[in-house]
């Protein structure tokens, strides 16, 4: 184990400046449309510290975030109360990121953060392809009347993506018109990841962003979510994923969001959110 102290202001293996740095990480704290269980804002609070239990070294890619220039920005202040600005203030950090010419990670905070800065990314890459790994179909075109919600996430990114460019693993839970919706407008495969892998290699070439939402994963192993949703992947079944994603060539943004750490009082789940984020690091920095 390194000899590094716990109290510490980044995530471990991330303390290049932002100048010399190629990726920037970043914090969201906001759930304002969390519809069941809050506290997604608290996510970076615990990710930061608890990632010093980890090893910059990576065995799963055989890759080490000491090799890499990340610069963890630390989380971005936001209004209380008004969900657009929150959204233009998420949007112009990530257009400011990818104007300089450095990819980013961003974790949140509840699905709903996901909007600006994907949004961000197309407005760089034209051709941008989304893979979204959630147990929830976000496909809703409101949720109790309101358009801008975690609910309505991929519906909302469907609107200036479009059809064809949307590819969502692991959806166990959602409305029946919402998964009626996805046979015409997105590929959605229910239950697993299975086709992940066949997905990647029509993807390998163009412009893509990872979005996960840790809910996809069984809330017996990771009880640390908002929304937990039974019958969900184990925590080897995500990392293969991430092992799998080394194939693509052209990842220029991703996210981890809707960690709520305190519904796991043992750790656990803020354990493998570290875990995940080292790793898509990594991927990243390819």
């Amino acid at each position: 184990m390194r000899n590094k102290s716990l109290n510490v202001s980044t995530f471990i293996g991330c303390e290049n400046s932002y100048r010399e740095a190629e990726i920037v990480l970043f914090g969201v704290p906001f759930d304002g449309t969390t519809s069941f269980r809050p506290g997604t804002r608290f996510a970076m609070q615990s990710i930061r510290p608890d990632s010093y239990g980890l090893e910059t070294y990576s065995p799963y890619l055989d890759k080490d975030l000491e090799d890499t220039s990340i610069f963890d920005g630390g989380d971005l202040e936001l209004p209380f109360g008004n969900t657009g600005r929150v959204i233009n203030r998420i949007l112009e950090y990530s257009q400011e990121v990818l104007q300089d010419g450095k990819k980013f990670l961003m974790v949140g905070g509840e699905h709903l953060v996901s909007l600006p800065t994907i949004k961000a990314a197309h407005e760089k890459y034209p051709e941008l392809h989304l893979i979204h790994i959630d147990a929830h179909t976000d496909l809703r075109e409101d949720y109790l009347g309101e358009k801008l919600s975690h609910a309505s996430v991929i519906r909302r990114i469907h609107e200036f993506l479009g059809d064809g460019r949307i590819f969502q693993f692991g959806i166990r839970s959602g409305l029946k018109e919402e998964f009626e919706w996805a046979k015409e407008h997105t590929y959605l495969e229910r239950f697993s990841l299975h086709t992940l892998k066949e997905k990647i290699r029509e993807l390998k070439d163009v412009p893509v962003y990872v979005t996960i939402d840790l809910d996809v994963l069984d809330p017996g192993i990771f009880p640390g979510t908002g929304t937990p949703e039974p019958g969900g992947i184990t925590y080897r079944e995500l990392l293969e994923a991430i092992q799998q994603m080394q194939a693509l060539n052209r990842i220029v943004a991703a996210d981890v969001v809707e960690l709520s750490p305190a519904y796991d009082s043992s750790g656990a789940s803020t354990a493998m959110a570290c875990k995940t984020i080292r790793e898509l690091l990594l991927t990243l920095a390819k």
